[in-house]
């Protein structure tokens, strides 16, 4: 397992539709690096965003897809998102304000 610093945590928020509606009972989205934990998501939330407090943390593995360009054929990179849900009290993530 790798040693992850909470500043690696966390690779990308997930901005589509079904994210967006979720954020509206307090439900963020984010790309996480592959060997991260729920607690390691759970802990790099709370020190990255000031003022929020997670309640839970679903993680979920996705698989590569299957890709060809003429002959050669391969897979992209795994990827695995977490959904975390913040408590009712906590403050909301800023880096989603604006969309």
């Amino acid at each position: 397992m790798a040693d992850l610093k909470y500043y690696d945590v966390i690779l990308a928020p997930v901005i589509t539709e079904k994210s967006m509606n979720a954020m509206s009972e307090k439900k963020y989205t984010f790309y996480v690096h592959t060997d991260a934990t729920k607690v390691q998501v759970k802990d790099a939330v709370e020190k990255m965003f000031e003022g929020t407090k997670v309640a839970s943390v679903n993680t979920m593995n996705l698989e590569g897809k299957n890709r060809r360009r003429g002959y050669v054929t391969g897979k992209t990179a795994k990827k695995k998102k977490a959904i975390v849900q913040l408590t009712e009290d906590s403050a909301d993530i800023e880096i989603f304000a604006g969309l």
